[in-house]
């Protein structure tokens, strides 16, 4: 009889992750599941009190975490601080936001405001990350927090698919210059997930009830239900998967 496979590890033990937005809510969440998976996780955020709490709390469970208080637009700063740090074999990439208006609406402020984050920011701290993997030889997991609305349109809503759908183009261009230096790069799209940033736009009941329509599973997302994802994309279980996307929306983008 011939020898059962034997599935790939879902463990991360021994690799260094960095997620920034690791403050609060996704980033906090995909944070500790990496931790769990036995990373050393630092926790990136402009908040230090956020982070340095979420790091302590992650200690106290008997995890490996520290945490940088950086702003991930301040290109230069980001890269000079993650240059000197030990490479990181992980990166999430998610600081993020959104500013959703009429298309017809959208100021200019907005436009650079998001596009400067969720573009310019994610783009830049991408690079600063594989570069310094690169110059030390360490292959790796670069994990870009996108949306489901980086594969589908929504109203009110022109600017932030501006900035994922440009997020979902520059991730697969890296996955086809980075595989040559065993650097997998993926997105992870997720639905409207409840956060303490998301929960007030969920009590206007009207708006909560037209997203949980288009969600076929019928409930919002909780930031548990991107924790196993994450893990997949930064582990040894995702090895083949490159300039893919990991699209956890409850079948919203299946319609």
């Amino acid at each position: 009889m011939s020898a059962i496979p034997k599935t790939p590890s879902f463990r991360l033990d021994g690799r260094r992750a960095l997620v920034t937005g690791a403050g609060r809510g996704i980033g906090a969440a995909m944070a500790a599941a990496l931790a769990e998976a036995g990373a050393h996780v630092t926790l990136c955020a402009r908040t230090e009190a956020e982070i340095e709490q979420g790091a302590t709390a992650l200690r106290a469970a008997g995890h490996a975490a520290d945490w940088l208080a950086l702003d991930v637009t301040d290109i230069a700063g980001f890269a000079e601080a993650v240059t000197a740090e030990e490479p990181y074999g992980i990166f999430v990439n998610n600081a993020g936001t959104n500013r959703p208006k009429p298309f017809t609406d959208v100021p200019i402020e907005d436009f650079d405001h998001v596009m400067g984050l969720n573009v310019r920011a994610a783009f830049f701290a991408a690079q600063a990350v594989t570069r310094r993997m690169i110059g030390a030889g360490v292959k790796g997991s670069i994990i870009n927090i996108s949306s489901q609305m980086g594969h589908v349109g929504g109203a009110n809503r022109s600017l932030y698919c501006a900035s994922k759908w440009a997020m979902e183009g520059f991730s697969k261009a890296m996955a086809i210059e980075l595989a040559p230096h065993g650097i997998r790069v993926n997105t992870l799209c997720p639905t409207f997930i409840e956060t303490p940033l998301t929960k007030p736009f969920f009590e206007n009941a009207a708006f909560k009830a037209s997203v949980v329509a288009k969600i076929k599973l019928g409930r919002l997302g909780a930031v548990e239900d991107l924790m196993g994802a994450v893990v997949f994309l930064a582990s040894d279980a995702s090895a083949l998967m490159t300039g893919s996307s990991l699209v956890v929306d409850g079948g919203w983008t299946a319609e």
